[in-house]
């Protein structure tokens, strides 16, 4: 947003759209900064889930394609995609990204790493991390192809292909937040390698989760998953402006 009133200057703004909105986490968030915002998914399952969170009122959302949102041309103040523009058709979604987009208007794209970081105590943080990045070495066979080793590169290429000349590229903001050790697992749970691993051997995956959470709570010398860690999330993420 400090982009935005830095580069667009013109507030109120009126319309954002968050692209590949899912069940609508980060669409809310852009909610006191618009007059409207609409999250839009592919996945009639998504958008369900996100209808039943509690949205504010100027929240809607609408399934469709990425590469074919349902806005008149010079519509739109922000398109924005979080963690989600890495499975668009990229060069149709930028060119309908531009489309939608009023002059001046601007474009977010933001991903993270999957090497999410834990740290407890005054234990050794690279004690942790190589526990954790065992559990990363071991979902990486299970990684979809189409992303490859790391989402990075495709959102660097992206940059690159955006045409318009004011831009900027963050490589690495870390933010952390306090949850149980629990939570951590949940998280790494949804990653779409350990869901392909869970779908071809269920009894692996558990085996995986279960010997990474009890070699973690061994660092930690504690006997209880609901024990509170920090988890470091290290996105990245670029922002455009469209000329005027």
């Amino acid at each position: 947003m400090s982009y935005m009133e830095r580069k667009k200057g013109t507030k109120p703004f009126n319309l954002a759209v968050d692209v590949g909105c899912g069940s609508g986490q980060g669409t809310n968030l852009l909610a006191p900064y618009f007059a409207k915002v609409v999250g839009t998914d592919v996945s009639p399952a998504q958008l369900e889930m996100a209808v039943t969170n509690k949205n504010p009122p100027n929240v809607s959302y609408r399934e469709c394609p990425a590469e074919d949102l349902p806005f008149s041309s010079g519509e739109v103040d922000l398109v924005t995609a979080m963690t989600a523009a890495h499975w668009f058709d990229r060069e149709k979604f930028l060119l309908e990204a531009d489309r939608v987009l009023r002059p001046g208007g601007c474009l977010a794209l933001l991903s993270y790493t999957m090497d999410f970081g834990v740290e407890y105590g005054d234990v050794p943080n690279k004690t942790l991390k190589d526990i954790c990045d065992e559990f990363y070495a071991a979902l990486l066979p299970f990684r979809n192809p189409y992303i490859g080793t790391s989402s990075v590169k495709i959102y660097s290429d992206m940059l690159d292909s955006c045409s318009y000349p004011d831009k900027e590229w963050n490589e690495c903001l870390r933010v952390k937040r306090i949850l149980p050790l629990s939570g951590y697992f949940g998280l790494v749970e949804t990653f779409s390698s350990y869901q392909k691993l869970l779908q071809k051997d269920p009894a692996e995956a558990e085996r995986l989760s279960n010997d990474i959470r009890k070699k973690l709570m061994s660092a930690m010398k504690v006997s209880s998953a609901d024990t509170e860690v920090t988890v470091v999330t290290k996105y990245f993420y670029w922002l455009a402006r469209k000329p005027v």
